[in-house]
């Protein structure tokens, strides 16, 4: 599941593991609004491939193939989230605006691509 960082609340009824799933911290949200929540910042596309992309939608084809070879080329950097999602659920926090554009998409299908396989 993924859900946008703005929109969660830490007493919902969720099951699972946690993960913010963003390089930089989301622009107004404080530490203790995300209390038992993983920052998996290492499992977000590279400095230079996040500011290439800038999320413009035109992009996000070839963005989502460089971000999965970022992830083929280094998979022990979501090595953790995969741990989490062999034994239960797992939620991604990200905190880009479009829910059809961003990278937490393209995460979330890379490790269920991990998991099937």
């Amino acid at each position: 599941m993924i859900e946008r960082v703005y929109d969660y609340r830490q007493d919902s009824e969720r099951a699972g593991t946690v993960f913010l799933v963003d390089r930089l911290w989301p622009r107004g949200v404080g530490k203790e609004d995300l209390e038992g929540v993983t920052w998996a910042q290492d499992a977000a596309p590279s400095p230079n491939l996040r500011v290439w992309f800038g999320h413009t939608a035109d992009r996000f084809a070839e963005f989502s193939s460089r971000y999965r070879g970022e992830l083929d080329k280094h998979p022990e950097r979501a090595e953790p989230l995969l741990e989490a999602a062999r034994s239960g659920p797992v939620t991604l926090l990200y905190a880009a605006k479009d829910p059809e554009v961003n990278h937490a998409l393209v995460l979330k299908g890379w490790l269920e691509d991990r998991l099937a396989a």
